[in-house]
């Protein structure tokens, strides 16, 4: 679990990953659209990527990825992110986190 925090500390969004699963890259292609540049590890490309994932998986996350940490607090996977979004909850988020800084939905 300390893995996973010093990881996302000071970072406005970290996505938790794995370069095989579609899921995970469907989630970045969704949050790099809203502008935000994701600090994005790749669990299966690190040497302790087995590590962080079973902390993940402590954390909630299931499936272990995508795991997503905006503002340092861990928000879910993908179902998560995209029900915040049609919420209309992703955004303020993110920019509260400073991830974006503008947007404009038309």
């Amino acid at each position: 679990m300390d893995t996973v925090a010093r990881l996302v500390d000071e970072k406005p969004l970290v996505i938790f990953s794995k370069s095989s699963c579609c899921m995970s890259h469907s989630t970045k292609s969704f949050l790099r659209g809203f502008g935000a540049n994701p600090t994005i590890y790749e669990l299966d490309q690190m040497p302790n990527g087995q590590q962080i994932e079973r902390a993940l998986l402590q954390l909630g996350c299931r499936p272990s990825v995508p795991a997503v940490f905006i503002g340092q607090q861990f928000v879910g996977g993908n179902n998560t992110v995209m029900g915040l979004h049609v919420q209309n909850r992703l955004v303020p988020l993110l920019m509260r986190a400073k991830a974006i800084w503008i947007w404009n939905d038309q």
